[in-house]
């Protein structure tokens, strides 16, 4: 019995026993972690649910994002659609989802969220990442998805931070939750900031490549989307090799994904990309424009008008912009051809090591960029026929042969240090049309030119200087200058008023002021060659641009007379004082007053306001304002239609064989009117010409006034501006040339007023013409002789009293004592 209880014992001891030391560790160590998880967890849970109560009541509302409307700059646009400026704090153009081209869509979500529309708003993974980097005090690399990034741009600031994180997250829940992945999309795509003031891939689009988002091919998409991470670091403007390292990773990005193929991909890697490296963010340049339509704006709708997303259409066409722009810079840097060279810009000291160069290359033309074709660029090696240059590009190139012409002292061994051109010299550089370099330079002196239907007043093409950067000050508006003998058409109009006409025989001889007349110096008018050709027929006189042949006209109408009727052109009188110089153009215009001046002889004797705002609308095309002139009416007529088109006739003579001879002779069609006008010592040029549809003017001259050169006049400088324009503004435009209207009467190819013409005996001739109703009676043309020696007035030998039909004009049976105050004055 003994033995069978020991043996019980052993056997109720075995289950009892006590577990080996290293069993009860690992238990309790267990037990412990697990406590703490548990804990730890329940913790998180307890502080994440504290934070979420009390984050998420404070999370802004985002019902608002369902009807999106960012801050949207005015955009203004010619009349055929183009962009030609924007004004606001973000360049940005509100772009719906379904707008936005597959390709711009694709490369975004390759590099930024490919698995955008599989997951919930977070990225897990790339929180953890960001955690770690803040507890290291390290910058985040976390990898934000595009909802993430949604609601960072529009409501969070920038900070790194767990609490800034957190709202992020809860933010990006909620968009989630309220919002379609397509309209989370839609806004990161017009919301995100790309550079250059750009917001969004659209903005972007046109200033990076000059064109809109639906025209974008995969390597330009591709570029565009690199942009969001570092909008400086890889801007294909200021780092191009960055920017293009980054483009192809998200071409490969693309096609790891499925969103394009291997060719394509392969195709777009091998595409060159035409980035725009100036200021210049629209297709055409209009600056200008967009200048004085943004100040019309702004005094309507005041600051509101820079975030509103107004669009305005004007009544700009894009080509004729284009072309004027072009022609007046051309004009301009041919002009700057004949000038003295100034020197380099600036003198910088260039390394030897290639990779320094670059750099110092980069730093001394940022403070130089290029002026449109005329670009900047930095010597690196000078010989006496040749020079090797350097772009901001890289781009390094010769200039050679004819290409020096322009700075041939700057080469000389004689040439002073600051016009010595070496190694460091920051020049300025230009294509020739043989696809070959020349050195040029900025140039000191300035133009307008303006383009207005006369019909209507809309202005079809404004471009108030050289550069708009480079001077702000617009010269179609603002510079009152002397118009020269541009302004004689208008004292030749008041000469019809009084009787008369083409053929009035008029002397081309010198004439002298002394003292008593001017009530100063004494003033001896010339002719711009020196030369007087005698007695000549009034259109041939305009013709040839006869200076004393307009002061006698000028003496004859009265210069009282002759300031009122100006006024009728819209004019401002005390501009013009009422002295002989007016016949000379020595009063004060703008070259927009000269348009609208000029309209009045086109549209056939109507006065009309310049108009250029067509339709303002919002943002979603809906039309805040629409305008229109008013149609041409008896109220608004400034000149009879007859006086109108005789004037017309003699422009268009002067057009033909006067000194604006080239507008017919190169743009070979002959209902073309027009006057070159040049001042004093050259000192201002002109040309004011049209066609019916179409009024041009050209201006140039320096800001400080001073000579342009003794050869400059306005038939050598403006005019080729002006055919330079019309060469494309009349393209396709039918030959115009208007009828004669009631009440004139042609008589061997000149038209005169009907009782004018009677009273020559026309009419007892039988010379027939096209007659109609006339006015209250005029006074008969008077005599106008100029030479010292002439014989009486009346005797038929005497030649400057014979009109062009080598008859005698009328001698009035009692003229009136002004008429015959003003024959005694000014007879020598």
């Amino acid at each position: 019995m003994a033995s069978d209880s020991s043996s019980d014992d052993a056997a109720g001891e075995a289950p009892g026993r006590p577990r080996p030391a290293w069993q009860r560790f690992i238990l309790k160590f267990f037990g412990w972690v697990f406590g703490l998880a548990f804990a730890g967890l329940f913790a998180v849970l307890t502080i994440a649910g504290v934070a979420l109560a009390v984050a998420y009541p404070n999370l802004p509302d985002i019902s608002d994002l369902s009807d999106y409307r960012p801050k949207l700059p005015m955009r203004i646009f010619t009349a055929d659609g183009v962009l030609m400026g924007e004004f606001g704090e973000e360049r940005r153009n509100l772009t719906p989802i379904n707008e936005i081209p597959a390709v711009m869509k694709n490369a975004v979500l390759a590099i930024e969220d490919a698995r955008f529309y599989s997951h919930s708003g977070v990225d897990y993974k790339g929180m953890m990442r960001a955690g770690i980097a803040n507890l290291g005090r390290a910058k985040s690399q976390g990898a934000s998805t595009i909802t993430m990034q949604v609601a960072r741009n529009v409501y969070l600031s920038t900070e790194k931070t767990f609490t800034r994180k957190l709202y992020e997250v809860l933010l990006t829940f909620k968009l989630e939750h309220q919002l379609a992945k397509d309209q989370i999309l839609e806004i990161y795509m017009n919301q995100i900031f790309l550079g250059n003031r750009a917001y969004g891939f659209a903005a972007a689009c046109e200033t990076y490549f000059g064109k809109p988002l639906k025209d974008i091919t995969i390597a330009e998409a591709a570029m565009l989307a690199g942009l969001p991470k570092a909008p400086s670091a890889f801007n294909p403007v200021t780092n191009p090799s960055r920017a293009r390292a980054r483009q192809l990773y998200i071409i490969e990005r693309m096609e790891e994904n499925g969103f394009i193929t291997a060719a394509q991909a392969e195709e777009a890697k091998k595409q060159e990309l035409h980035v725009r490296t100036g200021a210049q963010t629209t297709a055409i340049r209009a600056e200008y424009i967009a200048e004085t339509v943004r100040q019309l704006v702004f005094a309507q709708y005041g600051d509101a008008a820079y975030t509103r997303g107004l669009n305005v259409y004007t009544t700009i066409k894009a080509d004729q912009q284009e072309a004027a722009y072009r022609a007046l810079r051309k004009g301009i840097m041919d002009y700057e051809k004949r000038q003295i060279y100034r020197g380099p810009e600036r003198f910088v000291d260039l390394p030897n090591d290639p990779k320094e160069l670059d750099d110092a290359v980069d730093d001394a033309l940022a403070e130089h960029p290029d002026n449109g074709d005329v670009m900047a660029a930095v010597v690196l090696e000078v010989g006496p026929k040749k020079i090797v240059a350097v772009r901001g590009t890289g781009e390094r190139f010769d200039i050679v042969g004819d290409g020096l012409n322009a700075a041939r002292s700057g080469l000389s061994d004689k040439a002073t240090p600051k016009i010595k051109i070496r190694r460091g010299a920051v020049i300025r550089v230009m294509k020739t049309p043989k696809d070959t370099w020349e050195i040029t330079q900025l140039p000191e002196v300035e133009g307008a030119f303006v383009g207005v239907d006369p019909r209507d007043g809309s202005v079809h093409a404004m471009v108030g200087g050289f550069d708009f950067n480079k001077n702000k000050f617009n010269h179609v508006t603002q510079a009152w200058r002397q118009p020269g003998s541009g302004f004689k058409p208008f004292i030749y109009s008041a000469a019809l008023e009084k009787g008369f006409s083409p053929s009035t025989i008029i002397n081309d001889g010198p004439l002298f002021f002394g003292g008593d007349v001017t009530g100063g110096p004494p003033w001896e008018p010339k002719n711009y060659d020196g030369k007087f050709e005698g007695p000549m027929p009034l259109h041939t006189a305009l013709a040839k641009s006869k200076n004393m042949v307009s002061i006698r006209i000028l003496q004859a109408v009265g210069t009282q007379n002759a300031q009122d009727w100006i006024s009728r052109f819209g004019f401002d009188p005390e501009k013009h004082p009422p002295y002989l110089t007016m016949a000379l153009g020595a009063g004060s215009v703008t070259p927009m007053q000269m348009a609208l001046g000029y309209s009045v002889f086109a549209n056939g004797g109507y006065r009309i306001n310049p108009w250029l705002i067509t339709r303002i609308t919002d943002q979603k095309g809906k039309a805040l304002v629409e305008s229109q002139p008013p149609l041409l009416n008896e109220s608004m007529r400034a000149i009879d239609a007859r006086n109108a088109f005789v004037m017309n006739r003699l422009l268009q003579e002067v057009a033909r064989v006067g000194t604006a001879a080239r507008a017919q002779r190169e743009l070979k069609r002959p209902d073309l009117y027009g006057k070159t006008g040049t001042t004093n010592d050259s000192i201002d040029t002109w040309m004011n010409g049209f066609q019916p549809t179409l009024v041009a003017i050209v201006w140039m001259g320096y800001d400080t006034p001073r000579s342009l050169g003794d050869r400059e006049t306005g038939g050598g400088l403006s005019l080729p501006v002006w055919v330079d324009f019309m060469q494309t503004a009349l393209k396709g435009v039918p030959i115009m040339e208007p009828a004669a209207p009631e009440g004139l009467v042609n008589v061997n190819g000149e038209w005169y007023y009907e009782e004018y013409a009677r009273g020559n005996g026309v009419a007892s001739l039988g010379l027939s013409g096209d007659t109609g109703s006339s006015d209250a009676p005029r006074s008969p043309p008077p005599r106008i002789s100029g030479s010292s020696g002439e014989q009486a007035p009346g005797n038929p030998n005497d030649r400057s009293m014979l009109n062009a039909n080598g008859m005698p004009p009328p001698v009035p049976a009692a003229p009136t004592d002004e008429r015959r105050s003003i024959l005694d004055l000014f007879r020598n």
